[in-house]
């Protein structure tokens, strides 16, 4: 099972093991990470599921879709490695990965 680190705002860290073939998403919310609102449940359609994936772990996470780069382009505080963690879905490659949560969703 991967073992995903998410870093909250407040520079917290999260270790979860995930399961693969769910979404970072669907990690997020059922291990009780804060930050992470998903409040479309996961059909990328709000953008409120922002994270940073770390540089180096993009080639891994895969690119962003036109739909997905869409909300990204009206999600507060954009960035180098912004994804949507619903459009992430994890993979045994992804053991290790780190994201980074925003200080606000939306």
């Amino acid at each position: 099972m991967p073992i995903i680190t998410f870093i909250e705002f407040n520079g917290a860290l999260r270790s979860i093991d995930v399961q693969a073939g769910i979404s970072l998403m669907e990690a997020a919310k059922s291990n009780n990470i804060p930050g992470i609102e998903a409040e479309c449940g996961g059909a990328c359609a709000c953008g409120t599921c922002h994270v940073y994936v770390e540089l180096d772990w993009l080639a891994v996470t895969g690119s962003p879709k036109a739909i997905e780069l869409g909300l990204l382009e009206c999600t507060e505080n954009r960035g180098a490695g912004s994804r949507l963690s619903c459009q992430i879905d994890i993979t045994n490659e992804m053991d290790g990965l780190v994201v980074r949560l925003p200080e606000v969703q939306g």
